[in-house]
């Protein structure tokens, strides 16, 4: 059977990454058991709160970034139009 799809890179690829993905699927899946520690000793503390708000801080000073670099590209692709 001659298939086109492997003969290309992207197949290629896609042939040699799948078993790759399937495995560490199989080796994720047996180890859902084991109980996260780390988060029951910060949420015991009441210090999970502090881990949140930081990453909601870094989440929206990063989403302000790309809001103020997407306004600038706007601008300057105004600029080059005219």
């Amino acid at each position: 059977m001659n298939n086109k799809l492997f003969l290309h890179p992207l197949g290629r690829v896609c042939q040699l990454l799948l078993p790759l993905l399937l495995l560490t699927s199989l080796a994720f899946a047996q180890t859902a058991e084991v109980a996260p520690v780390m988060a029951d000793d910060l949420r015991a503390s009441g210090k999970i709160y502090v881990v949140v708000a930081v990453v909601a801080i870094i989440v929206a000073g990063l989403l302000a970034y790309l809001i103020s670099l997407d306004r600038k590209v706007s601008r300057l692709e105004k600029e080059m139009k005219s």
